[in-house]
């Protein structure tokens, strides 16, 4: 199955943190999944890290070394992307979070997350 990782729990998978669950780990490992990552994803962790909101222990450039090597799907945002995103209603304001909610359901991807607020969205999603 096509899965989109959310921000954190890609983050969270790459960098070895306990967040990442058990079933999380699994769905990304297992062979039969496709998981993409948003360039939306990747463009939000250079803004964070840039800022020092966020730190990855190690130069960029290498992190995305790991992300290539890794065997993420890039997903690439589409004019399909866009007018989906200007139909989804303003339950929250997060403009990556609400870009991936978008791409699950211009795709019909399932969308791996543990936050709360992409529930109030119509898109499917698998819970860690």
């Amino acid at each position: 199955m096509k899965v989109l990782l959310d921000t954190h729990v890609f983050l969270w998978f790459i960098l070895g943190q306990r967040q990442c669950t058990t079933a999380s780990r699994s769905i990304i490992e297992d062979p039969k999944n496709e998981c993409l990552v948003s360039i939306a994803t990747l463009w939000e962790i250079a803004i964070k890290h840039m800022l020092g909101k966020l730190e990855l222990h190690r130069p960029i450039e290498d992190f995305f070394k790991t992300f290539t090597a890794g065997g993420f799907v890039p997903l690439p945002i589409t004019m399909s992307h866009i007018l989906e995103l200007s139909a989804l209603p303003m339950h929250h304001r997060d403009p990556f979070d609400r870009m991936l909610i978008a791409q699950a359901k211009a795709e019909g991807m399932l969308l791996l997350t543990a936050d709360p607020c992409f529930a109030l969205y119509d898109v499917p999603l698998v819970k860690p």
